[in-house]
């Protein structure tokens, strides 16, 4: 049996390196969640315009709204059933800046219909993004995001390619640290560079049936739209 992240990239999935094979292999068929320690060496921002808009995602554990180096932070990846019966698995990360922790969180799940993997952003999952995931020459994973939908009540709208943020995500696996690494750019097409971080962390596996969901982990609201 497959993780929702084999079933988006069927035989190309084999060819990731092990350790990323592992990591994105979390879900109910492996047991395991994976809990992820590290260092963002630089988490910053773009023009001056893009922080308001930071800001207000921030206020829903959408991106990070505060620049920094340094810093350490916690990615915890839980798989989970949601309300609508679907395998979901968690993409929660703390970044603790010098003025106290702030989140980005996202849940994840496999949209046949959409084929690919749906990316609900945020504490309301008023956001959500189709991910696009491929394997690198070198055993990295490539994260491409696709379009993206607000909803709200009887909203659902395409958010426009004037505002929309197009995220590149490339996770890899250094064996001379044994560490991960990995490097967030959000640009738009038509202001450049909006949000990015870079760094490093280490990975632990724990019994994902044994420990369970802890508490804050599951958004407040879920999403059915696809």
């Amino acid at each position: 049996m497959s993780s929702i992240f084999h079933t988006h990239m069927g035989a190309d999935f084999g060819r990731l390196h092990p350790e990323i094979r592992r990591r994105f292999s979390v879900g109910l068929d492996s047991g395991e969640a994976c809990v992820g320690r590290g260092m963002m060496e630089r988490i910053r921002h773009g023009a001056p315009f893009v922080k308001p808009f930071l800001r207000l995602g921030g206020t829903r554990n959408i991106l990070v709204p505060r620049e920094g180096r340094h810093v350490p932070f916690v990615i915890e990846n839980f798989p989970y059933v949601d309300s609508f019966g679907r395998e979901t698995v968690t993409f929660v990360r703390t970044f603790q800046l010098p003025d106290g922790p702030h989140r980005f969180d996202a849940t994840m799940v496999f949209s046949p219909e959409r084929d690919c993997v749906l990316d609900y952003l945020g504490t309301h999952q008023h956001l959500a993004s189709d991910l696009h995931m491929s394997a690198e020459p070198d055993g990295s994973l490539l994260i491409r995001s696709g379009e993206h939908r607000f909803r709200e009540g009887p909203v659902d709208v395409r958010v426009p390619s004037l505002i929309a943020g197009e995220a590149e995500v490339r996770e890899s696996f250094d064996e001379s640290t044994g560490r991960f690494r990995i490097r967030v750019r959000v640009t738009n097409r038509h202001f450049g560079f909006l949000f990015g971080y870079e760094g490093s962390f280490t990975a632990e596996y724990v019994d994902a049936g044994g420990s369970g969901l802890r508490a804050g982990l599951r958004p407040v609201r879920e999403e059915a739209r696809a």
